[in-house]
């Protein structure tokens, strides 16, 4: 069973999107590629990142391997890009190109990165990767990681419902303790450049209860008979904190950009 079973009716509406100054960076990163360009999502979850940057590239491939998920970024996706969009339900790390002489010009992984076999993927990723083409990591936390009054509460309150240590769908969270960063200068990839962006978001308590049911450490199937003893005491709880204004939740949303040594920005 995935890790996120039942939980991407919730992803596509509860998730944050990706941030405008990201968009840009990339949109940016696009700029600077040949006419044809080609984007390879990893762990595309709903296709939140093919969405944002549709009209900027000419073909994009969609891999995820949750079959619902797939169906959510089917939906999301085909009305914005009736050709030039392929789906595949796999793992990242068995995706192969879609055609012979196929290049990834931008391989974006949002969100994701640590769900994978980093090592096995950035070897591929070099199989089909363009000479000059870009990996775009991307990561923001969680409410799960986020420190604030509020979250450490709500993080507490899960703890009592589903046990101390962080759950990933029927299993406990493993935790990759090698930075992102090192992982890619240790590749083909070794030049690595660095953007974090600061945000602040503003939650109502519906839309964390939606939140926290589009993840693998809180989705509704894993509190089984308690879930509405667990949505009660989340709701009030959340209510409490939010009677003088919205939840909110400071963000640092870091990128990753990696190319190969002589890739430079400029080329195309």
């Amino acid at each position: 069973m995935s890790m996120f079973a039942g939980t991407a009716r919730y992803y596509r509406l509860y998730r944050p999107g990706i941030p405008a100054e990201v968009v840009q960076l990339l949109t940016a990163e696009a700029g600077r590629l040949a006419p044809a360009r080609r984007l390879l999502d990893l762990g595309t979850g709903t296709g939140q990142v093919p969405a944002a940057l549709h009209e900027v590239f000419t073909e994009i491939d969609a891999v995820e391997p949750d079959t619902d998920m797939v169906a959510q970024a089917d939906a999301a996706l085909r009305p914005l890009l009736p050709e030039g969009l392929r789906l595949h339900h796999q793992q990242a790390e068995d995706f192969t190109p879609p055609y012979p002489g196929w290049r990834a010009d931008l391989v974006t992984i949002c969100r994701a990165f640590h769900w994978m076999d980093q090592p096995v993927l950035v070897n591929k990723l070099d199989t089909y990767m363009a000479p000059t083409g870009v990996v775009a990591v991307m990561s923001d936390g969680s409410l799960w990681t986020a420190r604030s009054a509020w979250t450490d509460a709500l993080r507490q309150l899960i703890q009592r419902f589903l046990g101390e240590q962080r759950r990933a769908g029927g299993q406990t969270y493993a935790r990759h303790d090698q930075p992102y960063a090192e992982v890619l200068a240790e590749s083909a990839f070794s030049h690595v450049a660095e953007h974090r962006i600061a945000l602040k978001r503003a939650w109502t308590p519906e839309q964390v209860i939606g939140y926290l049911y589009s993840t693998s450490f809180a989705a509704r199937s894993l509190f089984g008979e308690a879930i509405e003893e667990f949505e009660d005491e989340a709701i009030t709880l959340l209510q409490q904190f939010a009677a003088d204004g919205p939840l909110l939740e400071d963000v640092e949303f870091q990128v990753l950009l990696a190319r190969r040594p002589g890739a430079s920005p400029g080329q195309s």
